[in-house]
């Protein structure tokens, strides 16, 4: 038995790839060294490998051997980091320190999306929890099932209220906080007194609006001179804008202390407008960094001019 298995082992056959003969390998793999036939039979059924793959296991086949090269080589001194440019004893080379900057920089980019993401997620969590509330509104209810569905919704408008309220609680701070910063960049770009002067216009927006209906009535129902009833729309902003004008100092003094008084604001994340103001013009008061003169004002007007016509047009007549 034990002769048998010998001779198996030490059998010859001529390799057809070399002609020397070969050992049979017995219960083994039967392969050339000289010529490596037969030194990998089994057949794999393996994808073929992607783009980024194969440059992977070109780049892993030429830096091993560099490497092992280098390795090998006295003269190189035997230190990992000399084949990367880097001085003996030096733990990076210049692709290291490369690698390491790019890895920060692919994870500050991360970082940043994630953190967008968070944010668009909180600017979207406020629009559901709206749109949920107004699905879950109770409707007037006339019948035993309308009735029985406003008592169903009862309990989970509750729930989508009170996440409103705690979502309102947890980010309210930082978003009225972002409206002062973006009041103090406007002072510092156009000045302090130029910043407030639309908060004082916020103050007295019924009474232009009172006048702007007046202008679209007078234009439905041909109004006025004959130069106006040619073209409504022409000289509406001016017209408003003198209207803005004509209100006196002490009406803007009242209708602030009515504002400090009633907390206006323009929405639930802005701060109130009197503070919003107050704090803008007790300041110290600093230059514009840009100033708008007369010659870039002109500029400016004629290149909103034809879009200041068409919603003129589109405000008088409805």
């Amino acid at each position: 038995m034990t002769e048998t298995a010998h001779a198996v082992r030490t059998a010859e056959r001529d390799c057809p790839e070399y002609g020397k003969p070969v050992a049979e390998g017995g219960q083994y793999v039967t392969w050339c060294a000289a010529c490596d036939w037969n030194v990998d039979p089994e057949v794999r059924d393996e994808e073929t490998p992607g783009r980024i793959e194969r440059v992977r296991r070109r780049l892993a086949r030429r830096y091993g051997e560099q490497l092992l090269a280098d390795l090998s080589d006295p003269a190189a001194g035997a230190e990992p980091g000399a084949a990367d440019g880097a001085r003996p004893g030096t733990r990076l080379g210049v692709a290291g320190r490369f690698a390491t900057a790019l890895a920060v920089t692919v994870h500050g980019v991360t970082v940043a999306l994630l953190a967008v993401g968070l944010w668009l997620l909180v600017g979207c969590a406020f629009q559901s929890l709206g749109t949920w509330r107004y699905t879950l509104a109770p409707a007037p209810a006339h019948t035993l099932v309308e009735h029985f569905a406003n008592l169903v919704t009862a309990l989970p408008l509750l729930l989508v209220d009170g996440l409103l309220v705690l979502l309102e609680h947890l980010t309210l701070r930082q978003s009225q906080r972002a409206e002062y910063l973006a009041d103090s960049t406007a002072a510092r770009i156009a000045g302090a007194e130029a910043a407030a002067g639309p908060m004082d216009r916020l103050l007295i927006g019924e009474s232009v609006v009172g006048a702007l209906h007046r202008e679209s009535v007078a234009a439905r129902t041909r109004i006025g001179g004959a130069a106006r009833r040619e073209d409504p729309a022409e000289g509406l902003w001016e017209r408003l804008a003198a209207h803005a004008e004509s209100v006196p100092e002490h009406e803007y003094e009242r209708l602030c202390r009515v504002a400090e008084r009633r907390g206006h604001q323009v929405d639930s994340t802005h701060p109130p407008t009197h503070l919003r103001h107050r704090r803008l013009t007790r300041g110290v008061p600093g230059g514009a960094l840009i100033v708008l003169d007369a010659a870039r004002a002109a500029e400016v007007d004629a290149e909103l001019a034809e879009a200041k016509r068409g919603a003129a047009r589109e405000l008088v007549r409805g």
